[in-house]
């Protein structure tokens, strides 16, 4: 008798439950992307925002800071202090090496030219480098892809540079010129824009530069891009205060603080340190784009609730007679509850099922257009899914139904009520 009343319940009042079915399975939707987006989008975002050069630096430990970052001042390394080039391919070993995503080494010199002297800054452009039997690239390239070039970028294993444009018009040089560097000739590949101080100077390839200095195997400094997890307070904790347990939590988690403190034992006297606008910057935009996402997600669900509950409102005004002959008939209040907590669950699953399925789908839409990359859908995003949907429709139900079971059957079925 119970399933049958279940069964005449959908049948007869396919409207009401079919724009109830509708307000759940779009708020479930919208939910559902969220939610996948926010678990898999963090990482995307994270890439995202590497592509905006580094967040780590790493120089010797007896040299002043003061070379520009940003909107930051950074000396560079004193004369005779420098690390060393064949250690670079070792950064790809430490804990975090995979959160690595490139990296440049730096070299400063001065080489005389005409009647005067330029500043050229040696560094890898898209270098090949092997790490066991790992190989991969890395450079200027890929840690300042917003460096805009006229021309073409040179090879690290050339005598071809690059020109900032501030110089490039100075000099009256173009792409194809050829220039003296303290007696070597070097081929102008192409003028390069940054918006900073390599403007006005030479980017030559690093090897070039350690001739022009006299400093074989040494640069002064390595910016380092890494994906790392937003800082909070057990990030900034001193490794060397803490007991072992929270050492190695704080060691294996990607904080640019731990991948700092990994880079340092890869260059013994280095020290290595978070650029923190760049970090801090990139923490603050990943937890505004987390919280947009959880209210979107929230004010979808309570919009579906409000639905629910407005045609839960409706059924019951209808049905208040079939109530009140139950009563009459001896049902209990706790029978005609289950019914409709029943209905309501019934309408939840069916329609967190398939606002689940559409919501995966708008997921992979957003991840294509946004990021240009697959979003991953995890298996245990459907068992909270239908949970959130039988939590947003016996929600908006409740009001409904407790308004059914107060009902006097006496004045129902007398017409009074």
């Amino acid at each position: 008798m119970f399933l049958r009343l279940l069964y005449q319940s959908f049948r007869r009042q396919q409207r009401r439950k079919l724009l109830a079915g509708i307000a759940v399975t779009l708020g479930v939707a919208v939910a559902t992307a969220m939610i996948a987006v926010g678990v898999d989008v963090g990482d995307k975002i994270n890439r995202e925002l590497r592509s905006y050069g580094a967040n780590i630096v790493v120089y010797p430990e007896d040299a002043d800071l003061q070379v520009r970052i940003g909107d930051q001042q950074v000396r560079p390394a004193t004369t005779g202090s420098h690390l060393k080039e064949s250690a670079l391919p070792k950064i790809k070993g430490i804990f975090w090496g995979h959160n690595i995503l490139a990296f440049a080494p730096l070299l400063e010199a001065q080489a005389s030219a005409g009647q005067g002297s330029l500043r050229v800054l040696g560094t890898y452009f898209n270098k090949n480098l092997e790490f066991g039997t790992e190989q991969f690239t890395t450079g200027v390239q890929k840690l300042y892809p917003w460096w805009r070039v006229q021309g073409s970028w040179p090879h690290d294993d050339s005598n071809e540079v690059l020109m900032g444009t501030r110089l490039a018009a100075q000099l009256g040089k173009q792409p194809g010129d050829s220039i003296e560097l303290s007696g070597r000739t070097a081929h102008i590949a192409g003028i390069v824009t940054t918006g900073g101080d390599e403007d006005s100077t030479v980017v030559a390839p690093l090897r070039l530069t350690q001739q022009l200095a006299s400093v074989p195997d040494a640069v002064d400094r390595i910016y380092v891009s890494a994906l790392t997890k937003p800082e909070d307070a057990f990030a900034r904790r001193d490794p060397e205060r803490m007991n072992p347990a929270d050492r190695d939590r704080w060691y294996c988690s990607p904080y640019a603080n731990s991948i700092a403190f990994q880079l340092r034992e890869v260059f013994p006297g280095a020290r290595a340190e978070q650029i923190r606008q760049a970090t801090q910057n990139e923490g603050a935009v990943l937890s505004h784009i987390s919280g947009m996402m959880l209210l979107i997600a929230l004010a979808s669900l309570i919009a579906a609730a409000l639905a629910v509950s407005a045609a839960m409102a409706t059924t019951i005004l209808e049905r208040r007679q079939e109530v009140g002959l139950m009563k009459s008939l001896g049902a209990t209040t706790t029978t005609i509850g289950s019914l409709f907590i029943s209905e309501a669950s019934l309408l939840a699953i069916v329609a967190g099922g398939v606002g689940f399925l559409l919501g995966t789908t708008i997921a992979r839409r957003i991840g294509q257009a946004v990021f240009h990359s697959s979003v991953e859908i995890t298996p245990v995003l459907l068992p909270i899914v239908i949970f959130l949907a039988l939590l947003v429709t016996i929600t908006g139900s409740a009001a409904a139904i407790r308004r059914a079971l107060q009902l006097d059957p006496i004045l129902v079925l007398r017409g009074d009520v």
